[in-house]
């Protein structure tokens, strides 16, 4: 299966922590298609590792949803969204304007997402993957929260032949 070919209209969320390989899977896609709360941190401080402001990247991130998804446009979430409330969120934006909703889960082994996060420009504390790794939801969790669609991520980049 393509990992790109999403229904039109679809909201696509990407669940991982970082160093996951989350940013390069959604660079197979359009970069129209992408929201992430890393550049809208970036343009809001010029530091996309500046976590005390992602309230206003979030703020950023929901108006583009909106507009992508009032216009039926095809949109991938490239943020964490590990936390149950954070997808929550979005599945309710997706509902409310009546979209089908794909999750991707990055069930990245740990000891590749620290070898993966090693490798990055900007390196996250190993103490904050270990806590996001562990809140990892599995993929029944997800379609229990009311996903359309769930796929694991090492499925579709293998079947895609995409390297993580």
């Amino acid at each position: 299966m393509d990992p790109r070919n999403l229904a039109p209209g679809t909201l696509c969320i990407l669940v991982g922590p970082p160093g996951c390989g989350k940013s390069t899977f959604a660079s197979h896609y359009p970069t129209s298609w992408r929201v992430c709360l890393d550049t809208y941190r970036k343009l809001a401080t010029d530091d996309e590792a500046d976590q005390s402001s992602t309230p206003v990247a979030a703020e950023i991130q929901n108006l583009l949803l909106d507009a992508r998804l009032a216009r039926n446009l095809t949109t991938v979430v490239d943020a964490t969204n590990v936390y149950g409330h954070v997808r929550a969120g979005l599945l309710a934006r997706a509902r409310y304007w009546q979209r089908p909703t794909t999750a991707v889960l990055f069930d990245t082994p740990l000891v590749v997402v620290e070898a993966q996060n090693a490798a990055r420009h900007r390196v996250v504390p190993t103490h904050v993957l270990h806590d996001l790794h562990a809140q990892l939801p599995t993929a029944d969790q997800l379609r229990r929260e009311g996903f359309d669609t769930v796929r694991l991520a090492s499925e579709l980049t293998v079947a895609a032949g995409v390297r993580r």
